[in-house]
């Protein structure tokens, strides 16, 4: 055993304290140089991303006004509504609105239109401008059925404005990422032993993959039913739903964060153990313990959603005992700091 510790760990170190600050200023400057060239290329390319994203919310909007409808007619007739008729109008994705019409401009359009009324489209135009008659109270209610169309909505000017940057900023940090890792882990690098740079190598592809997972997992499978469980409540309470574009890409940009930072599970379970903090026994013992705590961070990171707490809480508990087989099957490399320092 080597009798001179402090040669074995900072001998080749041959940088002052001021030096390493100047190494980190000039990493995050280059960091930042990286995600403004991102921002302005995510510019060109933010109006898709707002479809993009904003295409999840419209089809649950557009589900949720032809669920409403059918649980209307269901209501009014009962089992009176035709089940064909039901069918076509999943088909066409057909929504009606009940309105009053007047008794005399029912007449019109059915053809029993007064003679005032006669050769009204004229040969410039088949658009017909007419002096309409004196409104009239005998009225008969009547549906007017229309496609399902319904579009997110923004309540002040500025609103827009401020998705398109958000959406840009968001577009050129995945853009610049790999580009600001690489200056990171370029100052990180040289304070670091060989076999920790192997771990580095090898863990921090895992780390990217993990949270793409849970990312992809939360934008393709959680928003869908977390949607349809909140648009739930609006047909409970008979409230119009018109959800503001901007409070759904805050919520869009929110869950896939929490759901990729959760699966990071395995490696700080890895990590913890390799440090000496917690060991497989530990894991194995408590695992009844983190499966709770598992199910309760999952219902406080996505909405008061059953299926989406599910989706995460599922998958991470497959993750938990992953990291516990990871904490006991992969190898160990040495661990300087836990030799004893002879003077």
């Amino acid at each position: 055993m080597s009798s001179n510790r402090e040669e074995d760990l900072f001998g080749g170190s041959t940088m002052t304290f001021g030096e390493h600050l100047d190494e980190l200023r000039v990493a995050l400057f280059r960091s930042l140089i990286g995600l403004v060239i991102g921002f302005l290329l995510g510019l060109l390319i933010a109006k898709s991303v707002v479809h993009w994203i904003t295409a999840p919310l419209e089809r649950s909007l557009n589900e949720h006004y032809e669920k409403v409808s059918e649980e209307r007619l269901d209501r009014l007739y009962g089992e009176e509504v035709p089940v064909n008729m039901l069918a076509f109008m999943q088909k066409e994705r057909l929504v009606f609105d009940e309105v009053y019409i007047e008794q005399e401009e029912l007449q019109r359009l059915a053809g029993d239109a007064p003679a005032g009324f006669a050769g009204l489209a004229t040969e410039d135009t088949d658009l017909a401008e007419v002096t309409l008659p004196p409104p009239s109270h005998k009225m008969v209610k009547t549906r007017l059925w229309r496609r399902s169309s319904n579009d997110v909505q923004a309540l002040s000017t500025q609103e827009p404005f401020m998705i398109w940057i958000k959406a840009a900023f968001f577009s050129g940090l995945l853009i610049s990422s790999p580009y600001i890792f690489y200056q990171l882990w370029s100052f990180v690098a040289a304070g670091l032993y060989r076999h920790e740079k192997r771990y580095v190598h090898i863990f921090l592809p895992v780390s990217l993959a993990l949270f793409w997972a849970g990312a992809l997992l939360a934008f393709f499978f959680a928003f869908e039913y977390v949607l349809r469980f909140l648009f739930g409540f609006n047909r409970l309470l008979d409230i119009q739903a018109e959800p503001r574009i901007s409070e759904w890409v805050g919520f869009v940009l929110f869950l896939p964060l929490g759901f990729g930072i959760a699966f990071q599970l395995p490696l700080v379970m890895f990590f913890l153990n390799r440090i000496g903090l917690i060991s497989v026994a530990a894991y194995m013992e408590k695992w009844r313990i983190a499966i709770l705590i598992i199910f309760v961070v999952s219902m406080i990171l996505t909405p008061a959603d059953p299926v989406s707490m599910m989706l995460m809480a599922a998958p991470l508990s497959g993750l938990y005992f992953l990291g516990v087989a990871m904490a006991y099957w992969m190898p160990r490399g040495r661990n300087p700091f836990t030799e004893i320092y002879e003077p």
